[in-house]
């Protein structure tokens, strides 16, 4: 599957994130399986009904509790996870969502995570909630997973704290702790749109909070909540393909996609640890990196540093320029880019394999360059110069054979 787009408005819950993957074709036993194999199948009966909200129509999860009174801690829960059946990739995935959710309660209560006591969210419909969720994900195994800004909502949400206010505290400690914006839109409505248990699931399992400009859709499902409002509340799941995510085999060439381009001057760091903060940068993800020497007020020197980057990690290396650098401000843009197609791949030569980027032209044809690591590489080795290593490698292009598809 290339990507999902999950749809929280007016909010998210486990329970409603759920019946969306159902709907949208995960097979009962791939939910269920994981709670098995962690050996909670008789703790529960899990029910997907058919439902309607507002008349809209969609997936109603219904789970019995057959075990009302077992509570459990982060520190159970570690044990049950560690020592579970699990393939390793969705045993880390379903860590990830409890501990998140273990971190925000210790520090809501003042208290170390190991110590926590998960009421609501211990209780089995939680669990299977949040495990049946991560085992969708992990079964459909998506690219990238979108998502739009959650709303909150507001009032009061009893618990067996007490009443609490909403947002609750934990789910304010989840999305401040990772810095996701929250949308307002229906901040006049009484009731509590997003619950912890859903909000610790899109933490941590979406890459973007920021829908594909262009996208198809192939498929969707829908999940009904609990409470009743004058609008519906559901959450929406669709399998899409985003037009930036176009391949080398569909032949688009140049292909355009959208990039996020940061800057800064700083004129208070040393050239060392402007280097370091440069190589961090490049280090993290980003496409490209300049930096360069600039007059500034007060005649100082500093740096005018400028990193290209993926759309999808512009909110993180906005905490890397402010947590690495001393700079207290940037400039941030989202622009164009037009790309030609390219792929590595490598060449058999006289001196061993080196590596190659073929690059495909807009008439077809195609252009090679050897990468200058491998260059640098074989002159040291062979104690040639590099403009005799580049002849040789020009004299094998015959024999490239990629190792990647187009990109």
């Amino acid at each position: 599957m290339d990507e999902i787009l999950i749809e929280c408005s007016p909010g998210v819950s486990g329970d409603m994130l759920l019946g969306a993957f159902y709907d949208l074709g995960v097979p009962k036993n791939v939910i269920e399986k994981p709670l098995c194999d962690l050996g909670l199948e008789n703790l529960y009966c899990l029910k997907f009904k058919e439902s309607n909200s507002c008349s809209i129509r969609g997936i109603k999860v219904d789970i019995e509790k057959i075990d009302q009174i077992t509570k459990r801690n982060w520190k159970s829960i570690k044990q049950l996870i560690s020592f579970g059946n699990l393939e390793n990739k969705l045993k880390t995935i379903i860590y990830k969502v409890f501990e998140s959710l273990a971190i925000a309660e210790g520090k809501v209560h003042g208290i170390n995570p190991e110590d926590v006591h998960f009421h609501e969210i211990g209780a089995i419909d939680s669990l299977v909630d949040i495990i049946g969720v991560c085992a969708a994900i992990n079964y459909l195994n998506p690219k990238k997973v979108y998502c739009n800004q959650p709303n909150l909502g507001k009032g009061f949400v009893q618990t067996e704290h007490g009443k609490l206010s909403i947002p609750s505290p934990a789910v304010i400690e989840l999305l401040s702790k990772k810095n996701i914006q929250v949308a307002s839109s229906f901040d006049s409505i009484e009731g509590e749109l997003s619950t912890p248990t859903g909000i610790a699931l899109i933490v941590n399992l979406v890459d973007s909070y920021q829908y594909p400009k262009k996208f198809s859709i192939e498929s969707y499902g829908v999940g009904i909540g609990t409470l009743k409002f004058p609008f519906p509340n559901l959450v929406r799941v669709s399998e899409v393909n985003s037009y930036h995510h176009n391949s080398g085999d569909q032949k688009v060439n140049p292909k355009c996609e959208e990039i996020s381009v940061q800057e800064a001057w700083i004129d208070d760091q040393t050239p060392e640890d402007v280097a370091n903060f440069v190589q961090k940068l490049r280090d993290k993800g980003a496409y490209d990196v300049s930096y360069r020497a600039i007059n500034m007020k007060k005649d100082r020197i500093g740096y005018s540093i400028q990193v290209i980057l993926p759309l999808e990690k512009k909110e993180y290396f906005r905490e890397l320029w402010f947590n690495h650098s001393s700079t207290i401000g940037i400039r941030e843009r989202n622009q164009s880019r037009w790309i030609l197609l390219r792929r590595i791949g490598e060449c058999s030569t006289s001196l061993g394999k080196i590596k190659v980027k073929q690059t495909l032209r807009p008439d077809g044809s195609f252009s090679f360059k050897a990468e200058n690591d491998e260059i640098l590489r074989l002159s040291l080795k062979h104690n040639k110069k590099t403009e005799e290593i580049r002849n040789i490698v020009n004299e094998s292009i015959s024999n490239f054979k990629p190792i990647e598809n187009w990109k």
